[in-house]
């Protein structure tokens, strides 16, 4: 028997408890009968972030899913969707593929994550091999997500590291300072441009970014949901959000 609202598919949501953009991100670009659970990363916010800690705090962060994953199958979902990406890059590929077994072996169900999610987003606009990358991390985490891009056959040409000096801080970056980044990003030696870090504002503006740049510019909120949606057998093409969901 199907969920009164969620009568296509009901998607369990594991966030960070500090995210304040990733809810209303897939809220969005939900289609009518998909419904959206959200259980919350416990995150202690930071009040400053350097390398050292950013790695610190995604260990936190790190060792909190699995309790969020267990929190959020009490709704009975037919699907998870990992809200937070900085966990699901770090070990290259095969710790993605880590990540996507512990979080199996607690749920039992099918799970989008941030990485995998871009990956594919890029292989579906084929022709992809040259990535630029933009995120709030810092370097040290830039890092991890070159050397995941990599073992998935892609080449992080550049990268731009916004260094947010605290987790809530990463929601309150102005589309203005994205859109000077994307800029800076592109060159001719550029395929497309990724946008990582779920906290960070980007669904529309990488939209309109491809159609002033001319490539794919995929924001990982909007590669992730669009990953759940297409691994549940939803093809709905939403409009306003890029190629990726307008057309494939």
């Amino acid at each position: 028997m199907r969920d009164t609202l969620g009568w296509r598919r009901k998607f369990g949501v594991m966030g960070p408890s500090t995210n304040t953009v990733v809810q209303p991100d897939y809220d969005s670009m939900r289609p009518v009968g998909v419904t959206n659970h959200y259980g919350r990363i416990f995150t202690p916010d930071a009040d400053a972030v350097s390398n050292e800690r950013f790695r610190a705090g995604i260990d936190v962060i790190g060792g909190n899913v699995l309790e969020a994953v267990r929190s959020v199958m009490t709704c009975a979902p037919d699907h998870l969707v990992m809200g937070m990406s900085a966990v699901t890059f770090f070990g290259g590929a095969k710790g993605a593929d880590g990540f996507l077994r512990s979080a199996g072996s607690v749920s039992g169900i099918g799970i989008s994550i941030g990485s995998h999610a871009c990956a594919a987003a890029l292989n579906a606009h084929g022709g992809v091999r040259r990535v630029a990358v933009l995120s709030p991390y810092w370097p040290v985490m830039n890092a991890e997500v070159s050397r995941y891009f990599g073992d998935m056959g892609f080449t992080m040409v550049r990268d731009i590291a916004l260094q947010c000096p605290s987790w809530t801080r990463i929601a309150a970056v102005p589309p203005g300072r994205c859109r000077d980044a994307i800029k800076a990003l592109d060159s001719d030696d550029v395929d497309a441009i990724v946008q990582v870090g779920t906290n960070l504002s980007m669904v529309r503006l990488a939209a309109a970014a491809e159609l002033f740049l001319g490539k794919p510019v995929i924001a990982i909120n909007t590669a992730t949901y669009w990953h759940a949606l297409r691994a549940n057998g939803i093809t709905d093409r939403l409009a306003g959000f890029g190629r990726l969901l307008e057309e494939f």
